[in-house]
């Protein structure tokens, strides 16, 4: 099958019953949980369900958190265009979990907080925690809009559904579950999606497998394509996506997404236990990896059937993002159903990131913004927390066509992500890590690191990387049974020249000197650049402030009881030293003293009531 001799069907009936249905059982969700609560009408109970949820829903809703409609529809698109090296982010998973796990969570979940920017308050001052707040609900609105308009966009170029239709519909049920169920609803919601965007996927890759002839044809396609460009180890930190790239930028940007991000440290701080918090991230990463390999070969599946005739450039898609439904639509509108199904797990992947979007943002605004300087009843915070959900879903709706000016999803998503979170997980790091980092130090930290990401994010999208950095494969229209109605290519439209001149120099012969003199790093970068200058700012503040006078609380700094490595090396050390005891038995007076039982290591239970608070 070649993608020349698709036949673009439309959809019927059963495709809105399914979506109807996935929207439906959203909705359930959120009203069976505010009659679930109406007993228990506290602000804490909405915001964090009571800190009584266990590892396995937390760990999907985190999952389903960012893995979005950005997940669905452009990631496939990227590895189509620039290969399934994409795969290494597998790795970053990996390594932001165990640092995240290791040293963001511990400290997060000993001090029970609400909101995670109250942590900048406690380690460093007011604020650098209102500047936190500020940071994280710019980004958030930002990157929501780009979640529910590109999957809009998307599905109403390919299919005819109307564009405003998708958004207030997505966002619309989204604000009624959060409004009335708060973070329960959420979580739940997130379970049900996450098991809808799975099938989706795997109703696309099932029947192009069939439609293809199976797996080696597509591994066989894509290799001969070069595709299966896993083996790119350039050090060059202006390529788009190379090995270095994705697993250092990768990683980086992941530790602030689960280590700083709101709506990731709300879920694992709301876990029963510190157990089932950790749990919780394992089983998440297993996830992230089971959407990311999805994706990867459904990209491997688009080339495969596109190799011969890419829509794209042939003018049949006006974006690579289209390039899922497009198949969608050619492949499996003989069976009804099914498109609907993929669809419904587009806006699923909307909705889950949405909802943890508009959560967080009411946690952020009543805990940071609002509580700090009212005195309000239990009762009136409880509502007023409803009130915020709804405003903030209102909001998210609203800011929606801002995104059409961002360009691809996926790379805009982690550009607005890389540009504020970046600085956030500097300024972490630095209280959690640094306990001679002082209130001077954080403060700086954090907006040089701002001011650095918003340069280079700023310059990158005026002067983006040329064709030889961003290297994007062959595409092909030899095989294009029609005329090709428009040639699309990967360099981006110029900005206006007024743009350009607010934020460039221009030498004596009239050219931009940026322009002839800047490259841009790879957009996986920005939060490795604004963590960095985060914390060397932060530290070289502190120093010149006497931050080594700086007296700061343990429960505020990484302890190394805190970490199941330290328990590990030390079960594992008692043990040798328990044999050598055998050998060379210690005094008595000296045994009680060390009080040192090898046989048994420390539970996590035993350890929490260790710590200091």
């Amino acid at each position: 099958m070649s993608g020349d001799s698709l036949v673009v069907g439309s959809l019927v009936v059963a495709d809105y019953v399914v979506f109807a249905l996935m929207l439906v059982v959203s909705a359930a969700i959120g009203f069976y949980f505010a009659w679930a609560s109406r007993r228990k009408e506290t602000s804490k109970e909405f915001l964090t369900g009571g800190r009584r949820l266990t590892a396995l829903p937390v760990s999907l809703s985190l999952t389903a958190s960012f893995m979005s409609s950005i997940t669905v529809l452009s990631n496939p698109a990227e590895v189509y265009s620039f290969g399934a090296i994409f795969v290494f982010f597998s790795a970053a998973y990996v390594l932001s979990i165990v640092v995240v796990s290791e040293v963001f969570l511990p400290v997060s979940y000993r001090l029970s907080i609400t909101s995670a920017y109250e942590y900048l308050e406690l380690r460093f001052n007011k604020a650098t925690r209102l500047i936190g707040t500020m940071l994280f609900i710019v980004q958030t609105v930002l990157y929501t809009g780009i979640v529910i308009y590109g999957p809009a966009l998307a599905l109403s170029q390919v299919t005819g559904v109307d564009l405003w239709g998708g958004i207030i519909s997505t966002g619309a049920v989204c604000t009624l579950y959060c409004t009335l169920g708060g973070l329960k609803a959420v979580v739940w919601t997130d379970v049900v999606q996450i098991g809808v965007m799975l099938a989706g996927y795997l109703s696309v890759i099932i029947k192009t497998m069939i439609l293809q002839g199976g797996v080696h044809t597509i591994i066989s396609d894509s290799q001969e394509g070069g595709r299966l460009n896993f083996w790119d180890f350039d050090i060059n930190p202006l390529r788009r996506h190379t090995f270095w790239t994705i697993t250092i930028g990768g990683t980086v940007s992941w530790i602030g997404v689960y280590g700083t991000n709101q709506a990731q440290v709300q879920r694992y701080v709301s876990c029963k236990s510190l157990t089932h918090a950790r749990v919780a991230l394992y089983i998440n990463m297993l996830g992230l990896s089971t959407f990311l390999v999805s994706s990867v070969f459904a990209g491997m599946c688009l080339f495969s059937v596109f190799r011969n005739c890419d829509p794209w450039t042939a003018g049949q898609v006006s974006t690579p993002d289209q390039l899922i439904p497009y198949l969608v639509m050619g492949t499996l509108t003989s069976y009804p159903g099914l498109p609907g199904l993929f669809f419904a797990s587009v806006y699923s992947g909307a909705l889950s990131t949405v909802s943890s979007s508009i959560n967080a943002l009411a946690t952020v605004t009543l805990e940071d913004l609002i509580k700090p300087y009212t005195n309000m009843s239990e009762k009136h915070l409880f509502w007023m927390s409803k009130g915020l959900s709804f405003l903030y879903g209102v909001l998210c709706i609203s800011i929606a066509g801002l995104a059409s000016v961002l360009g691809g999803m996926m790379q805009a998503g982690v550009t607005v992500s890389g540009i504020t979170g970046g600085p956030l997980l500097g300024v972490f790091t630095l209280g959690i890590l640094c306990p001679y980092a002082n209130s001077k130090g954080g403060l700086a930290g954090l907006l040089s690191g701002l001011v650095a990401t918003l340069f280079v994010g700023v310059v990158a999208v005026l002067y983006p990387s040329p064709p030889a950095m961003t290297r994007p494969l062959p595409l092909s229209t030899e095989g294009c049974n029609f005329n090709i109605t428009e040639s699309l290519n990967w360099t981006s439209t110029a900005p206006p020249t007024e743009l350009r001149a607010i934020v460039t120099a221009v030498n004596s012969d009239g050219k931009h000197l940026l322009e002839d003199n800047w490259h841009t790093p790879s957009y996986l970068y920005f939060s490795v650049i604004g963590t960095v200058t985060a914390i060397s700012v932060g530290l070289l503040v502190s120093l010149i402030t006497g931050g080594w006078k700086t007296r700061v609380e343990s429960k505020l700094t990484l302890l190394k009881e805190d970490t199941v490595s330290y328990h590990i090396f030390k079960c594992f050390f008692d043990r040798v030293m328990g044999r050598t005891e055998e050998r060379n038995p210690m005094k008595d007076s000296e045994k009680k003293a060390s009080n040192t039982n090898p046989a048994v290591c420390d539970t996590e239970i035993e350890l929490k009531s260790r710590i200091t608070t």
